[in-house]
């Protein structure tokens, strides 16, 4: 990416979000775009960093034998009605909805409904079963108090997967195996979390799990046990049996050890049982010809959510000034050397020109900065801004074909000639 063709400018950050620096930042440098409560539209390298969260995601649950569809976020009315949550839902305000001379519309806030419509006609014989569905779509929620940007917003882009199975048994591993899944996807990503003890809530079913990062930005309060790495929502604790159900669903004992911090909740998964399938009439045929309901299993990441918290947890402090720009893992960030000459050098362009192509050549990616009329320092600084890991300066002091590497994050500098920074970064 040439940044000469993207219309950044440099800008001077000014009174940043204590609560949300990152997304502040993003904001300010143009990089997220409000357009109202809950709305944002995203820029280039915040929307490449949401891709690669989302191929991450894809490519672990194709490997765990998931299948990915892709299901409407405008749904009629009907299903809904079908279910008997529509009521529910439009008193609450959650869901947006439109009248037409067609009928009555909404728009998706979750997907438990949809699925059943898809599910029914083709899992019709336990010959179909186990089989567990993905989509990466849209959801819509009117949130009366939108919060933290990208941390809960109107409108956000969610992974959300549905298990279908023919009995307890069967939904308990399908429930494991997504739930090795969603581990696996945030150790690709480089987010630490923790899968905690939940309430099922309005959701139903047996047993759920939240993934929950540990933040002072979260909104959540959970008991942990650090030795043990086992938490739980205080929720749980309201439950009347609460002793018994944590023995007999997580094998948790004793609490003494426990104690309150603060997290940020990224994912969480169900086990639904036949809850859906009876008000759905989801059924299917067994080995001997008769009519039983689908087990379910219900997983969701916040793909937003996930995205933020990543920028949030890539922050790069100056001494001086605070929060001044990020330091993106080079797993997730779309480009990992940003290549600034000194423009006024025509020795140094064509050098710097030649770098970025061969890079391209190599599938090693790039920016190269190539803006007119701007200082150095005012560059290293936007570089910061795009959370680029690594940063090369050629100016007046590099010589021949060296040229000095910086780690962003680290501060640390490597002399590379082209040749060792390709075998290094390739």
């Amino acid at each position: 990416m040439k940044l000469s063709q993207t219309g950044l400018g440099t800008v001077k950050l000014n009174n940043i979000d204590e609560m949300y620096p990152g997304q502040s930042i993003l904001l300010q440098t143009g990089q997220l775009v409000q357009y109202g409560a809950g709305l944002f539209a995203y820029n280039t390298v915040p929307l490449l960093v949401r891709r690669k969260v989302e191929r991450i995601i894809v490519e672990t649950l194709n490997k765990y034998g998931c299948t990915e569809v892709l299901l409407p976020t405008l749904q009629p009315d009907t299903i809904w009605k079908n279910s008997g949550r529509y009521d529910h839902y439009v008193e609450d305000g959650t869901m947006l909805i439109t009248e037409s001379n067609k009928g009555t519309f909404c728009l998706a806030p979750t997907g438990e409904e949809a699925i059943l419509e898809f599910a029914r006609e083709k899992l019709k014989s336990y010959k179909n079963l186990p089989v567990t569905y993905y989509q990466i779509g849209e959801k819509y929620r009117n949130e009366i108090r939108t919060r933290g940007y990208l941390l809960r917003g109107k409108s956000f882009p969610m992974l959300d997967a549905y298990s279908f199975d023919a009995d307890e048994e069967g939904m308990a591993k399908s429930y494991e195996n997504t739930r090795k899944a969603f581990l696996e996807i945030f150790e690709k990503i480089g987010m630490n979390v923790i899968p905690i003890v939940a309430d099922n809530g309005a959701m139903g079913g047996k047993k759920s799990e939240e993934f929950m990062l540990i933040s002072e930005q979260g909104e959540d309060k959970i008991l942990y046990d650090e030795k043990a790495k086992i938490g739980l929502n205080t929720e749980i604790l309201e439950k009347e049996n609460y002793q018994e159900y944590l023995k007999e669903e997580y094998g948790i004992e004793d609490i003494s050890n426990f104690k309150e911090i603060r997290t940020m909740e990224l994912g969480h998964i169900f086990q639904l049982g036949t809850r859906y399938s009876e008000m759905m009439n989801g059924e299917f045929t067994n080995q001997e010809g008769k009519q039983f309901l689908y087990y379910m299993g219900c997983y969701g990441i916040g793909v937003s959510r996930t995205v933020a918290a990543l920028y949030e947890q890539s922050l790069i402090n100056d001494t001086k000034w605070g929060p001044c720009g990020f330091s993106l893992p080079e797993t997730i960030a779309p480009y990992r050397i940003q290549i600034i000459p000194k423009m006024d050098n025509p020795e140094k362009v064509k050098q710097a020109n030649e770098l970025y192509s061969t890079l391209q050549k190599e599938g090693i990616t790039a920016i190269l900065d190539d803006r007119e009329n701007l200082s150095i320092g005012s560059k290293m600084k936007d570089c910061k801004v795009l959370g680029t890991p690594y940063m090369i300066i050629l100016g007046d002091k590099t010589e021949g074909d060296k040229m000095e590497v910086e780690n962003i994050k680290t501060g640390e500098k490597v002399i590379y000639t082209q040749a060792e920074l390709i075998t290094r970064f390739k």
